[in-house]
């Protein structure tokens, strides 16, 4: 029997297997029919379902679970303390990258970055508070941000860096986003590391080997972190 584990981001579903704690098996899809197509023959015992979309899937509509069911809102009991001011608008994925965090890293700092449609950058400390953080643009809103906001600027995309400075309104817009995105991961990891140390740092998203190859910290680059939160929340529920 199976932990199923569900992430239902901005741009698509995340999916995660688990037995004993134990990550077996991932993979994404777009719709909640693919899912079940691709869940057909899996023995399913637990299930969550984390969304940032505010309509909540029934689970038993799309997969067979034969015990605990969980949509995961800000109703529902975590493994750590959460000192957000307005814990209704926190997104769902945000906490369970922390709770992830402090499952593999307990007892210590931790900045999370999560490099996805949106960066942000959350704080949970050694006694296992979650302290909130930031949320920044993600790499593609900003090349679209640079051409929906302006009359003449190209739409652009990419990781690839560009020299400095840019020769060409190409390279000074690719410039600007990934430099400038390099400069504020690097500027949140300094003051966090000075406010909170030793600081643990943690990286996932989509983004993520973009800024691991480029940010110039010690980074633990854990792709998988928000479906071993999430699991580990079903556990404790469970």
């Amino acid at each position: 029997m199976l932990n199923l584990v569900i992430d239902r981001g901005n741009s698509r579903i995340k999916v995660g297997l688990f037995q004993e704690g134990h990550l077996l098996r991932q993979f994404t899809c777009q719709t909640f029919a693919e899912l079940s197509k691709e869940l057909a023959h899996e023995q399913i015992q637990h299930a969550i379902l984390s969304s940032v979309s505010a309509e909540e899937a029934d689970l038993g509509s799309f997969v067979e679970v034969k015990g605990k069911q969980v949509v995961f809102t800000a109703q529902t009991p975590v493994p750590i303390q959460n000192n957000y001011g307005t814990p209704h608008t926190l997104g769902v994925d945000r906490l369970a990258a922390a709770v992830g965090a402090y499952h593999l890293f307990p007892e210590r700092h931790c900045l999370v970055i999560d490099a996805g449609t949106c960066i942000t950058y959350d704080l949970l400390t050694a006694d296992g508070t979650f302290q909130g953080g930031n949320i920044s643009l993600g790499l593609t809103m900003r090349y679209h941000a640079l051409h929906a906001f302006t009359g003449k600027l190209p739409e652009l995309s990419g990781t690839a860096l560009p020299p400095r400075p840019g020769k060409t309104t190409a390279e000074a817009i690719t410039g600007g986003v990934l430099y400038g995105a390099v400069a504020e991961a690097e500027g949140m990891i300094q003051y966090y590391g000075r406010q909170y140390n030793p600081l643990t740092v943690l990286l996932c998203g989509g983004d993520a080997p973009f800024f691991e190859s480029t940010v110039k910290a010690r980074i633990f680059v854990i792709p998988e972190l928000v479906l071993i939160g999430l699991n580990r929340i079903l556990e404790y529920n469970v």
